[in-house]
Order: C-alpha cells, then structure tokens, then sequence
C-alpha cells in the first residue's frame, strides 16, 4: 500500500520535468564566411579576433577619460541599466511562480450574548466568549506537469538576457559617438583656423587692391571682388565657431556634465594617431558577438519558450492546496493536542471548448517565433553589411587622403602664382581670386577626408561590437 503511494506521488513529480517548447536551433550565418575581398577592401590574413577594449582603439589619455565620465553619468546609459534592473526582477517574479506559496494567519474574535441564553463556555445570563486560531498553509500550489511555469520563467529571463545585450548596444554606441564628436571637434577646429587665415590674407587683399584703386592701377570690380572673399571667409569663421560650440553641446550632452576643455582635441592631427584600426581579416562569425545579435538570439529563445507555454495551455492543469493550524476557544489551550487540525486537496481543471482560442494562441507564439527567427538572421545580414562598407571605406581612404594632400598642395602653388601674375599685370584678378576659392576648397575637403578616415575606424569598431563590455555574450 505504501509503495502504492510512493508511485502515485512520483508520477506528477516526474511529469514535471518535461517541457513542451521546441528546440532552440540557430541556422547558420546568413552571409559569407569572410569579408569581400578586392581592389576596395584591405586584404589581410585570416585570424581571430581578439575582444577589444575601447582603450586598445582609442588611445589618447583625454578621450580615455572623457569615455570613462560617460559610461559613469550618460543618462541614456542609465535608463538602459534601469530597463535591465527591471527585466531582471521580472524574471525573478515568474520564477517564483514555479515555488508553492506558504502562507501563515491568525485571528482572534470575542462574542457576547447581550445577557440572556448559555454563552460560549456554558456561562449562563450574560456570558461572552473567545476563538483564537493559528494556520499555515500552501494555497493553490499548481504542478507543473507540462512545463508552462518553466516556460514562463525560461521566456523572461531570455528577454532579460535581451535586454542586457540591448544595454550593451548603447554602451557600445555611446563609446563610438563621443569618440566621433571628440573628432569632429578636432576637424571643427582646423576649418576654423583655415577660415582665419583665409580672412587674414583676404584683409591684405583688400588692402592691396585699395593702394591699387588709389593708384589708378585696379578697377573697382577687383576691390569689390576682394571685398567678398574676404566677407566669405567672415562668416566663415562664424560658422565654424558656431560648430566648435555645438560641438562641445554634444559631447557635454554624451559625457552628462561639464567637460574640461583641457580634453578636447587642439586639431585633427591631434586627433588621427590616436584612433587606431580594428583588425579586419576575421571571420564573419565574429558578428555573433555583437551585442544586437545576441538580443536577437536571446529573443529568438524567449520565443521558442513562449510556444511551450502556449502549448502546456491546451492541456488541464492541477493545484494542490494544504493547510494546518491550531484552533480553540481559549489561547491557554491553543496548542493542546485536541486543537490541532489539518486538510489537504487537489484540483483539476481543464477547458473543454474554447472556439480554438488556446490553439490560436500556439499559433499566435509560432509566428512570433518566425519572426524572431528572421530578426535574428537580419541583424546577422546587417553587421555584415556595416563591417563591410567600412571595410571598403578603409581599403580606399589612403589613397583618398594622398589625392587630397596633392589637390591641396596643386591649388596653393596656383594661388602663389596666379597672385604674382595679377600683381604683375599679366592676369586678371578674377584668376587670383578662382585660385584662392579652389585653395580654400581645396583645404577644407582636405580636412574632410582626413575625418572620414578616423570615422571610417570608429565604424569599423563600432560594427565589429568590440567594446570588451559589449561584444561579449552576458552572463546568465
């Protein structure tokens, strides 16, 4: 007889173990298994990546410490870790739905007979009495025969896992926007100081041109003309100042307070050597490590979990209840051995026609899942196509920065001799000012393509998620 119930009782427990949710399968990268190769991309040989550390790509001490400031006051970065604090402790409230809850109550009443009759303990005329009671028990404690609880719990802590590679995707993004607008300032401050030397030899332009005027040398149009490049060249400098001070907006705004301008760059020169490119030659499996594919993968599995949940609700389920507790009619005898008592119960319940609302519901999480499924593989598709475009913008930035240089030094030199030439009446001043415009031009695309060379290695690190505190996968 009591192997009898042994068996009965292990029977449920049994049952409890198993889950109805598929399993998790990734498919496989939906991309090549190694970066494109060619004239636009940089060939280097096939190894594997290292996780990187910001500090190993940017590697001046001032945007170190600037970097350092923001993950501690970025307020973006903090409603992240507030949405992880709060997907974690929603994760702990479904597990404890899988734990029986135990429960413990008292009480205490007096009644009185208002003077006539027998009262509680046989007090006659007048007679009053007491109950005092004390129960502890488990209340409605459902067995998880097919595993909906567990899927619950296993759907919740995924999306808490999401939601801590999602954190991590904006740590990720805050790192390569500061370093941007770091060297955006940089770049903000050689546009300015080309837009003063510009104004300072269109100042001795004008003067020159007036001497000229007064002389009865120049026509008035070439003072005129004069006259515009130098009130070019002003507002210029207006608008570069105006940059520089954005600038600072930005990168006050990323690092959530005052920013010591002792650690913002002097030029972009000063800006180049200390960005350093990211190895390229890897394998294409690296991008599992970015922190927006983990999220995928994590919700791809809260999804597969979400099925198993739905699936376990076409089947009936079974709560037990318990209870015991002392009652009595005085509080000296609470505990005496007569006052003891206890219960015990089940229930079972199940849904016999619902218009095929739980069935809906299996399919509801099935097409949740496929949907899943292909975010996961598009944020695969997606990495590849960031690196890659930044790889391409790497293989040919070099030769991009060689052209501008000699476009550079080419306009100077025409300017130098298109001024001697006005001066010595052989051209005209519409050549000297065309030369000075295209010199101007030309240093400020210059400037660009020196930019665009440090953004192309922020992109690249950016794509590659290799921020070690955001391309690893998080912790369980």
């Amino acid at each position: 007889m009591i192997r009898a119930r042994i068996l009965l009782l292990a029977g449920p427990l049994a049952l409890a173990g198993c889950s109805l949710a598929p399993k998790t399968v990734l498919p496989p990268p939906p991309v090549p298994q190694s970066w494109p190769v060619g004239d636009a991309y940089l060939l280097q040989s096939e190894a594997a990546l290292p996780i990187l550390s910001y500090k190993s790509v940017f590697t001046d001490p001032r945007l170190q410490a600037l970097t350092e400031q923001a993950l501690a006051n970025n307020r973006d970065l903090r409603v992240a870790y507030a949405n992880v604090a709060a997907a974690r402790a929603q994760a702990r409230v479904t597990r404890a739905g899988q734990f029986p809850q135990v429960g413990v109550s008292a009480g205490a009443g007096y009644s009185d007979n208002g003077g006539g009759g027998t009262g509680n303990g046989g007090n006659v005329g007048g007679s009053g009495g007491g109950d005092f009671s004390l129960r502890g028990g488990i209340t409605a404690f459902e067995l998880d025969l097919f595993g909906r609880l567990a899927n619950l719990a296993d759907a919740d802590r995924n999306r808490a896992l999401a939601t801590e590679a999602a954190s991590r995707t904006v740590r990720l993004a805050l790192i390569a926007s500061l370093a941007e607008a770091w060297a955006t300032y940089g770049a903000d401050r050689d546009l300015l100081a080309i837009a003063r030397e510009t104004a300072t030899s269109a100042r001795e332009s004008v003067r020159l041109t007036r001497a000229r005027l007064d002389g009865g040398i120049a026509p008035r149009t070439d003072l005129r003309q004069a006259e515009q490049i130098l009130a070019t060249a002003e507002d210029a400098i207006a608008r570069q100042q105006t940059a520089l001070a954005q600038d600072e907006n930005l990168i006050r705004l990323l690092v959530g307070g005052d920013v010591d301008r002792a650690l913002l760059p002097a030029s972009l020169a000063d800006v180049t050597p200390s960005v350093v490119s990211p190895p390229a030659g890897v394998s294409s499996e690296i991008l599992l490590r970015r922190p927006d594919v983990i999220e995928a993968e994590y919700g791809l599995r809260a999804a597969n979990a979400d099925i198993g949940a739905a699936r376990a609700r076409l089947f009936p389920s079974i709560s037990l209840t318990g209870l015991l507790g002392f009652a009595s009619d005085a509080l000296s005898g609470l505990f005496d051995g007569g006052s003891f008592s206890w219960s015990a119960g089940g229930d079972a319940t199940a849904t016999i026609f619902d218009a095929g609302g739980r069935r809906a519901g299996v399919a509801v999480s099935e097409a949740q899942r496929d949907a899943a499924l292909a975010g996961y593989e598009g944020a695969i598709q997606t990495a590849f196509r960031e690196v890659a475009d930044a790889l391409a913008v790497q293989g040919t930035i070099a030769e991009r920065g060689r052209a501008a240089a000699a476009n550079t030094a080419a306009a100077a030199d025409t300017a130098t001799l298109t001024e001697a030439r006005y001066r010595g009446g052989v051209d005209s001043f519409l050549s000297s000012l065309d030369a000075q415009r295209s010199l101007y031009a030309a240093r400020q695309s210059e400037i660009a393509t020196q930019l665009l060379l440090v953004q192309a290695r922020i992109a690249l690190f950016r794509a590659l998620g290799g921020d070690s505190g955001a391309g690893a996968p998080p912790t369980p």
